[in-house]
C-alpha cells in the first residue's frame, strides 16, 4: 500500500489553506502548500480592510502570557496543523529527524533556548505594540530563529512567517500552538513561498527579518525596515600560552555544538603561529571521534536532500589553497540507518598556511561542524576578527 501524502498547509486570512502549487518535502511522503505573490498581495489588502476593524486591543501582558503558553505547547503538547494533521511531541521530533535530519536531543535543546529567549521577546508594560504587519523569513538550519517570530508577535499588529522550504514543520507548529492558546487568528500568517517570492513578501509588509546565506542576504537588501541575519563567520581567538588540550576542551563545543548549524558556531580558529599545528591536530582528532549516533553528547545532524552532504563536504575541499591541509581523517560523508538512509557530512578541520582574511575557508559556513585553524600574528587575528559577527574569547564566550 502506498503511503498517504500529508500536505502541510499555509495559514492565511485567519484560516488554513492548501494550494495547487506544492513542494515535495524530504523524508516520508509530504508536501508543502506554497503561496504565490499575487495571493499574498490580495491577503495584504484583506488585512488592511478588515484587521483593525476587529481589533479590540491586545495588551503586552496578555501577549506574554499567551506566548509562554504557546511555547509549552510547542515543546511538549499536541497541536493540529490544518484541519486534521494532529502532531504530538513525538510526531514533531520524528518529522524534524525525517525531514531535516535534526535529532531529538537538538529539538529538546532548541525548545529550551526558545523558552530562555521569551522574556526578551515581550513588549514592556506601558509601551503599546505598533500597527505594523511584520514578516519573518526563517532559515532551514535551526528553528531557534523562531525567537524572532516571538519578538515580532509581541510588538506588531500581525506577523507573517515564511518557513524554510527545507524545514517548515517547526514554523507551522508554532503557528498552530499560538492559535490553540487563543492568539487572534488574523494576527498570524504562515506563508510558505519560493525564494523568488520573498522580495514580493518584503514589499507587502511593513517590517521584515530575513535569515539566510550570503547570496540570499545580498538579494534582498534595500527595504527601509529590513533586518538581515546573514552569515555569522564566527571565530575564536586562542590566547598565547593556551595548551592544545585546554584549547580543545574550550573549542569543541563551539565548533560542534548544535550540529555546527548555528551562525554563532566557530568556523575560524585564530591561533598564535608556534602552537597552531599541535592545536589543529588535537582538535581534528576530537572531531574525528564524534559519532553519528543521534543520542551522542554532541549530536550531528543528517542531510536529507539528495547530494546535500556531498556538496557541503566538497565545498570545503574545493576551497583549499596550495599548502593548506585537511587534518580530519574520516571520509567526507557517512551513511547509516536502515538502507543507509541517514547521510552525514562528517566534521572537518583544515590547517591554513595563510592568514589572509579573504581566504575562502575563513568564516566558511556549512551545515556541519567545520573549522579552519589559522596561524597568525596579533595583527592578522584582528583582521579576521573584524570580519566576524561572533568573536569568541576564553572564558567569556561570544562577544
Amino acid at each position: 500500500m502506498t503511503a498517504r501524502t500529508a500536505t502541510l498547509p499555509a495559514f492565511r486570512r485567519a484560516a488554513w489553506h492548501t494550494s495547487a502549487d506544492t513542494l515535495r518535502l524530504p523524508g516520508p511522503p509530504a508536501e508543502l502548500a506554497l503561496v504565490p505573490e499575487v495571493v499574498a498581495a490580495a491577503d495584504r489588502r484583506w488585512w488592511e480592510a478588515e484587521a483593525f476593524a476587529r481589533d479590540a486591543g491586545f495588551r503586552p501582558a496578555d501577549r506574554r502570557k499567551l506566548l509562554a503558553e504557546a511555547l509549552d505547547l510547542f515543546a511538549d503538547g499536541t497541536v493540529t496543523l490544518g484541519d486534521s494533521l494532529v502532531q504530538g511531541p513525538t510526531e514533531f521530533r520524528a518529522a524534524m529527524w525525517a525531514t531535516a535530519g535534526v535529532p531529538a536531543a537538538l529539538v529538546d535543546r532548541w525548545c529550551a533556548l526558545l523558552r530562555e529567549a521569551l522574556p526578551e521577546a515581550g513588549v514592556p508594560d506601558g509601551r503599546v505594540p505598533d500597527g505594523a504587519l511584520s514578516l519573518v523569513s526563517l532559515p532551514g538550519n535551526t528553528f531557534s530563529c523562531l525567537e524572532s517570530v516571538l519578538s515580532e508577535a509581541a510588538r506588531s499588529a500581525a506577523v507573517w512567517v515564511r518557513p524554510s522550504r527545507r524545514e517548515p514543520w517547526s514554523a507551522a507548529r508554532l503557528v498552530a500552538a499560538l492559535l490553540a492558546v487563543g492568539w487572534p487568528a488574523w494576527r498570524l500568517g504562515l506563508y510558505p513561498a519560493q525564494r523568488r517570492t520573498l522580495r514580493g513578501l518584503i514589499r507587502l509588509t511593513d517590517r521584515q527579518i530575513v535569515y539566510g546565506g550570503q547570496g540570499l542576504a545580498a538579494s534582498v537588501r534595500g527595504a527601509p525596515h529590513l533586518t538581515v541575519h546573514g552569515p555569522g563567520r564566527g571565530c575564536a581567538l586562542v590566547p598565547p600560552g593556551m595548551g592544545p588540550s585546554e584549547a580543545v576542551a574550550w573549542l569543541l563545543p563551539l565548533v560542534a555544538g548544535d550540529g555546527g548549524r548555528f551562525c554563532t558556531n566557530v568556523r575560524t580558529v585564530v591561533c598564535p603561529g608556534p602552537g597552531a599545528d599541535a592545536l589543529a591536530t588535537a582538535l581534528a582528532e576530537a572531531l574525528d571521534a564524534l559519532p553519528t549516533d543521534p543520542a551522542a553528547p554532541w549530536p550531528l545532524t543528517a542531510c536529507r536532500a539528495p547530494g546535500e552532504a556531498e556538496r557541503a563536504a566538497w565545498g570545503v575541499r574545493e576551497r583549499l589553497r596550495p599548502g593548506d591541509r585537511l587534518l580530519t581523517r574520516r571520509p567526507p560523508t557517512a551513511r547509516t540507518g536502515a538502507g543507509d538512509s541517514d547521510v552525514y557530512a562528517l566534521p572537518a578541520l583544515a590547517l591554513l598556511v595563510s592568514d589572509d582574511p579573504g581566504h575562502p575557508l575563513v568564516g566558511h559556513e556549512v551545515p556541519f561542524p567545520f573549522a579552519a585553524v589559522v596561524p597568525t600574528s596579533p595583527a592578522g587575528a584582528e583582521a579576521i576578527a573584524t570580519g566576524s559577527l561572533f568573536v569568541h574569547r576564553p572564558p567569556e564566550g561570544p562577544a
